[in-house]
């Protein structure tokens, strides 16, 4: 069994609100359910109300997988309750800068200071564990598979494919497909051609015929040419990632954080209204926190 629940959706900062009630303002995070085991996908605001439901299970068992380290896929770290409670145990995942040489630990460790909240690391009652990955490295938890691959978005950021038996998902973290960097007429604008189309393919092939796709859709096709460069994906770019990788289910996340609920289900009937639709092309979501998706 693989089921997956959204704990946080909006990318950016949380908005939380009136205009937000349907869909959530709460910042990343993807609680993972694989028989015994509990994976939890990034650590954004999401992950307190999360925290809140698990003092049943302890002592508790989990694994925190980090896309990236940008503030709105950590900042819910430090209120993460089972780190503050004896007899639990917290593996927490993710990439090494290759230029700092700064690891998952550096980076995370920082919020536990007390310059930046209350209690020290060093303070904290849970066994608690880092572990730094490399590209493509599989990490095996009981039955269940996690791979990485190296996203394109102004960080080191890993997407993640979870499978289970035969069940799968991938979620993408921050993503912007890559671009040309130069006109058709420079030198190295067919090498740079040739580099976009292989890792587009390395990309693809991760996801290809997963159950679910989990997407960052931020922008409209309207919006995206003045975020261009900014590392996130949009409605189109997301439609076209999960026709071409043949997925059965596909969930938009990361949504804008300054768009309404009702703004939210406008642009994505728009979007749909587009998209050509065949029996073979997957089924297309908007990411709603709390929501429960069993594979």
């Amino acid at each position: 069994m693989l089921q997956f629940t959204f704990r946080g959706v909006r990318g950016s900062i949380a908005s939380p609100g009136s205009k937000t009630v349907k869909y959530g303002g709460n910042t990343t995070c993807i609680e993972v359910r694989a028989g015994d085991e509990l994976i939890i996908l990034d650590a954004g605001t999401g992950i307190f109300p999360l925290s809140q439901t698990l003092f049943p299970e302890f002592p508790l068992t989990c694994h925190i997988f980090i896309t990236h380290t940008h503030w709105d896929h950590i900042q819910g770290l430090p209120f993460f309750i089972p780190m503050f409670v004896a007899g639990n145990s917290i593996k927490i995942y993710g990439g090494q800068d290759p230029v700092t040489g700064n690891n998952v630990q550096d980076v995370l460790s920082r919020q536990l200071e007390y310059a930046f909240f209350p209690i020290r690391e060093a303070e904290l009652s849970a066994d608690l564990e880092y572990i730094s990955l490399s590209e493509n490295q599989v990490t095996n938890i009981g039955n269940v598979e996690v791979v990485n691959v190296l996203m394109n978005h102004p960080a080191i950021d890993y997407g993640y494919k979870v499978t289970c038996g035969n069940k799968s998902l991938f979620f993408t973290g921050d993503h912007e497909w890559p671009y040309n960097i130069y006109d058709p007429e420079d030198d190295d604008y067919r090498l740079f051609e040739d580099h976009i189309a292989q890792k587009r393919k390395s990309i693809i092939d991760m996801i290809k015929e997963v159950d679910v796709l989990i997407v960052d859709t931020a922008y409209t096709d309207d919006e995206y040419p003045a975020k261009k460069g900014w590392g996130h994906g949009s409605f189109s770019s997301s439609i076209a990632m999960a026709q071409e990788a043949g997925v059965k289910h596909c969930f938009f996340t990361h949504h804008e954080p300054t768009r309404s609920d009702e703004s939210l289900e406008k642009i994505f009937k728009e979007a749909l209204d587009k998209c050509p639709n065949k029996p073979e092309y997957p089924k297309f979501y908007l990411a709603q926190e709390a929501f429960t998706f069993k594979i």
